[in-house]
């Protein structure tokens, strides 16, 4: 832990400098001299003052005071600092392209200047004038999510989400809760996927068999069909957020872990570079950079199939999704980086995210004619004539509507929606605030995994489909619900994604979907 903070303190050394430049003693007082704040400056974002004073820390309206002492910024050449920290996947490929995008739309020409230890900044130009400099400390998610808690970063880059030791660690050191709304953004998304040569002749693996391959149980490819030859294992560099997602959501429910003679990457084209020529590896690849490394097919027992693609990823009907999160502080961030945070969210930001090869967060539909292989795992899976019903009723019922790539699902053991469907509440309560669904008929479907009586499940459904339309109805806050249909459905068990003998099979069933007309 001491060599990971001296680390951190060494990557962070500018930016920590010039913050510590800023923290000095100003007096901010009134134009009729009535009011006076003294303390010590803790920022400025072109608009509030930050001080820190004996009564506490205070946010003052620039517009209102006059600043004097020392560390008084200066108000005509205010050029706003924005510190990133973290994922070097988000900060070296994703959100440069972001900026580059958003500075394009608000008319700022843009300058990469290098610093040292692989550290960069953007700047923002209005003419040859810096209106704005966004900064990047290229590290890891661990790095990143220390640096925001240490208030020596503003924005922290995660791949994966934060952990519940780092949750309390935020809340004691005065920020609050970093899951609450507004208060973390899923940028994109992304997938970790077992990838091989195109030559290796195994197309498929079930998740038991890749937490084994991966921990170094399964050591020759005999044991998953394919020659008589070793396993070579290549893995996500040590303690990177793609290596750390991997263990959050495969090895820890199947209690493995990653074994000492596993080659690492720091970056997943690298791995898949090697990967692909060697006919007897196997690794595990970000989806975005698999390039031309061949993809295993996920397996159960049951039959069914699961294979990563991009509708698949959105839908987080692929089991290892991954998204790509920017946790934020409890404090105002200056105008450009709100105006960029808004950005990022819109259609324009989502153009930018498919072509940088992220999964992005636009809403799309899927017609019923792209439902077949569900339709037709579902049929197989029912169980004898009532089974057989509930298939009729819920084709039926979703009769001429359209599934929405928004889909929601729990966090395990919970009826608290994942990272990513939080996201999706959000998402899809901003489109009805905007009147994208305006006469139209939203059906919030739910399902359930196949444990326990029928309709038992079809009633837990019913109740979670109600409770994702109250979340979504409620954070819409503007929006004027009388103008679009919404009803809600339960269909338990009747459509599965996965099998249902495993735990993640189980939670990947329990969902709900959004079926639009």
């Amino acid at each position: 832990m001491n060599m990971l903070r001296a680390a951190i303190c060494a990557a962070l050394f500018l930016a920590a400098f010039a913050r510590a430049l800023a923290a000095q003693d100003v007096t901010l007082s009134s134009p009729d001299g009535a009011v006076e704040i003294t303390g010590t400056l803790l920022g400025f974002d072109g608009e509030f003052y930050r001080v820190q004073t004996q009564f506490g820390e205070l946010t003052v309206d620039g517009s209102g005071v006059v600043c004097d002492g020392p560390g008084c910024p200066s108000l005509s050449g205010f050029v706003a600092e924005i510190t990133l920290a973290g994922s070097s996947s988000m900060s070296e490929v994703l959100l440069p392209a972001l900026i580059e995008g958003f500075a394009l739309r608000n008319g700022y020409q843009t300058r990469r200047e290098a610093l040292p230890e692989g550290n960069f900044s953007h700047v923002l130009l209005r003419g040859q004038t810096p209106a704005a400099r966004f900064t990047f400390i290229v590290s890891k998610t661990d790095a990143g999510l220390a640096a925001l808690l240490a208030d020596e970063a503003d924005v922290a880059m995660a791949l994966r989400e934060i952990r519940p030791a780092e949750r309390e660690a935020a809340r004691a050191a005065g920020l609050g809760d970093l899951t609450a709304p507004g208060r973390s953004r899923v940028l994109a998304l992304d997938a970790f996927v077992p990838v091989v040569a195109p030559s290796n002749p195994v197309r498929e693996i079930s998740l038991p068999q890749l937490a084994r391959v991966l921990s170094g149980e399964i050591t020759n490819w005999q044991e998953l069909g394919g020659p008589d030859a070793p396993v070579s294992l290549h893995l996500p560099a040590a303690g990177s957020g793609l290596a750390q997602a991997v263990e959050d959501k495969l090895m820890a429910p199947f209690g493995s872990g990653f074994p000492a003679a596993a080659r690492r990457h720091a970056r997943s084209s690298a791995l898949a570079r090697q990967v692909l020529v060697d006919p007897f590896a196997i690794g595990i690849a970000s989806y975005a950079e698999k390039g031309a490394a061949r993809m295993l097919t996920l397996t159960g027992p049951c039959g069914f199939a699961l294979k990563a693609s991009r509708r698949a990823v959105k839908t987080e009907d692929y089991p290892l999704t991954v998204p790509m999160f920017l946790y934020l502080p409890a404090r105002r961030l200056p105008k450009v980086a709100r105006d960029f945070m808004a950005y990022v969210r819109g259609p324009a930001a989502q153009a930018v995210i498919r072509r940088a090869g992220f999964v992005d967060q636009a809403p799309e539909l899927i017609p019923v004619s792209r439902q077949g292989s569900r339709l037709a795992n579902a049929v197989l899976a029912a169980e004898g004539k009532a089974g057989l019903d509930e298939l009729q009723r819920l084709v039926t019922a979703l009769n001429g509507l359209q599934r929405l790539t928004v889909s929601f699902r729990f966090e395990p053991g919970s009826a608290r929606p994942d990272a990513q469907s939080r996201s999706n509440i959000e998402q899809l309560a901003r489109a009805l605030e905007a009147g994208a669904y305006d006469a139209k008929e939203l059906v919030f479907a739910g399902f359930s995994d196949g444990v326990g009586a029928a309709e038992g499940n079809r009633k837990i459904a019913l109740k979670r489909a109600g409770a994702v339309q109250d979340a979504v109805i409620k954070a819409a806050e503007t929006a004027d619900i009388s103008r679009v249909k919404i009803r809600t459905e339960g269909f338990g068990e009747a459509l599965p994604m996965a099998c249902d003998d495993s735990a993640w099979g189980r939670q990947i069933n329990r969902r709900v979907e959004v079926w639009v007309r």
